[in-house]
């Protein structure tokens, strides 16, 4: 379970007189959902939002918690719970070739180098990915950076995903094989997205706008929703 109880997020402005930029004004929300959508134009404050998930970004008021615990004072913890994922790969994939990558990921959980080399190629041949296992990230295909970038998240076992709008950067053909992916995982997923058609696969979509959220319903009421707000 995510809590968020009143959180806000301001970013200070450059002279010390200057006021603040609000990115998120007061949010309470409890996600419980297998399968929640966030949507909202650029700037809405989704991509913010998604980070205080697990840490990555800490509000300024209010608190986040994952499972019971605060993402500022048990970060550790939440980043043991909740994997991220973010729009563009090669933000996240650090090592040269795929496995290479996976294998840094199990350094916490597995011992030795040749069990962790191992288990990175069982898990990419799961993906469909032993073929690019000792291939540049460069030379790989954009679905293929993207699956890989989600392997390398899920070789920790997380409960949660949060996504930051992973299919933006993709092709068609690429973009249906990863909601494909997502649909199957075991663990809750929060994803953001401009996708109406991905939005439509989850139980739940949240709209935000002007870093409040306006919305917050099942896919089509809430989809209707976004849809008038943008016209």
């Amino acid at each position: 379970m995510i809590e968020l109880d009143r959180v806000s997020v301001v970013v200070p402005g450059i002279r010390r007189d200057d006021p603040g930029k609000v990115l998120l004004h007061g949010i309470t929300l409890e996600l419980s959902e297998r399968r929640i959508a966030v949507v909202g134009a650029n700037g809405s404050g989704k991509s913010t939002l998604l980070r205080l998930l697990n840490g990555l970004r800490q509000p300024t008021a209010g608190t986040v918690r994952v499972d019971g615990h605060d993402t500022v004072t048990a970060g550790k913890q939440v980043r043991g719970i909740v994997g991220f994922v973010f729009t563009d790969p090669l933000s996240q994939l650090l090592m040269s070739t795929p496995v290479e990558d996976i294998e840094l990921s199990l350094r916490a959980t597995v011992r030795g180098r040749a069990k962790r080399l191992e288990r990175a190629r069982q898990l990419l041949d799961e993906r469909d990915l032993g073929h690019v296992a000792h291939q540049s990230i460069y030379d790989l295909s954009g679905g293929e950076r993207q699956l890989v970038a989600l392997t390398s998240v899920l070789a920790v076992e997380p409960r949660i995903i949060v996504a930051d709008e992973p299919t933006t950067l993709l092709d068609l053909r690429n973009r249906a094989q990863l909601e494909r992916v997502f649909e199957g995982l075991p663990q809750q997923v929060v994803f953001s997205t401009h996708d109406m058609g991905f939005a439509r696969t989850a139980e739940r979509v949240i709209v935000v706008d002007g870093g409040r959220i306006v919305a917050d319903d099942e896919p089509g009421p809430a989809i209707d929703h976004y849809v008038r707000l943008m016209a």
